[in-house]
Parts: structure tokens; sequence; C-alpha cells
């Protein structure tokens, strides 16, 4: 382990697990009641408008309380909107962060360097490859997708609006977030 790190553990570090998810006008489409005999339909756009979202799953070091941070972009995530991010996450949590993402191009790369450069107290790990599963931020999108499923949002902006009350819905509720840990692969370490 490295000299920084053996410092942000025995510090006690905010765990951050970090992911990006996009959504479509074109929604999710979910098994839904309907009367006996008739199908359910779901009219909707042929545009694939989205909107990404870059999202922040955090237990803090002492009482493990669970947090959400999210950002909403109207065009895809790069590393200058990861950088964007991250930033804030230092501005909102004080102490070391411990930040557990996957190994996605967006994430490794020069600007991403001269953060953690700029940034002592900033510390990334790479989840496996392949291994979504291990990543609690994951469940985040499952409850979104799910609560957005089988809606029709007529525009971009009835989009974006559904979906910031749908994450802020989510940060609010600790059971849901606690579900979000617990139903990963990682070995148990919440209380």
């Amino acid at each position: 382990m490295a000299p920084g790190k053996k410092n942000a553990a025995r510090l006690g570090a905010h765990l951050v697990f970090v992911d990006e998810s996009g959504f479509l006008l074109i929604p999710p489409v979910r098994r839904t009641w309907a009367p006996t005999g008739q199908t359910p339909l779901l009219r909707h756009w042929q545009r694939h408008d989205r909107i990404s979202v870059i999202s922040g799953l955090t237990v803090s070091p002492r009482r493990q309380r669970l947090g959400l941070y999210f950002q909403l972009h109207d065009q895809n995530i790069h590393a200058a909107e990861v950088c964007g991010f991250l930033r804030d996450l230092l501005r909102h949590l004080r102490g070391p962060l411990i930040l557990l993402w996957d190994g996605g191009k967006i994430h490794t790369g020069p600007l991403v360097r001269a953060l953690c450069a700029e940034f002592p107290r900033l510390h990334l790990e790479r989840f496996p490859a392949y291994a979504p599963e291990l990543n609690p931020d994951e469940g985040v999108w499952t409850l979104a997708k799910g609560r957005l499923a089988n809606g029709r949002p007529d525009n971009p902006g009835v989009l974006w609006a559904q979906l910031f009350v749908t994450l802020l819905g989510i940060r609010h509720s600790p059971r849901l977030l606690r579900g979000c840990v617990t139903q990963s692969d990682l070995p148990p370490f919440l209380r």
C-alpha cells in the first residue's frame, strides 16, 4: 500500500463509488398491470435525445452515513465533466476520499491524473474489469430506471426534471442507499 493510502485509511476516508449512466427519451419498458386481454401500449417519441448522469454513492468514515451526489449533463460525459464532478465532491466532503470506479477511458486520462496531483487527498481505485456487480452505484441506476420505466417524457426538459426528482428521492432515502450497497457483491462492510 502506498504511503498516502496508509494515511487515508488511518485518518478515516470517505468511500465514494462512482459510475455514469444515460437516460433516453425512449423509456425503459417494465412489466406492468393491465385488464385481462388488453395488452398495455406505450406510445413514445422515436427521438434519441439523452441525458447523461454521473453519480457518487458515498460512505462516511466514522458513522457510515450514506450519501448520493450527482450531476446531469445534456451530452455524453467526458474527462472534463468527470473532473468537474470530482472537484464538487472534494468541495463537499472533508478529509481523504477513496474513490472506486470502473476502468473507463474517461477515468484514466491526463485531466484526471492532473486533478489527483492537485488534490493528494483524492485516491483512485479501479474495480476489476467487467465487474459492475461490485459497484453499489449500479443500484442507483437500477432504482432510477425502474422508477422512470413505462413513462413517456415529451422532451429532454421533462426527462431532466423527472430524473432530477427521482435521484433526489433516492438521495433522501437511507434505506434505498443502504440497499444499493448491500445488493452489490462487495463483502459486507456496513454496520
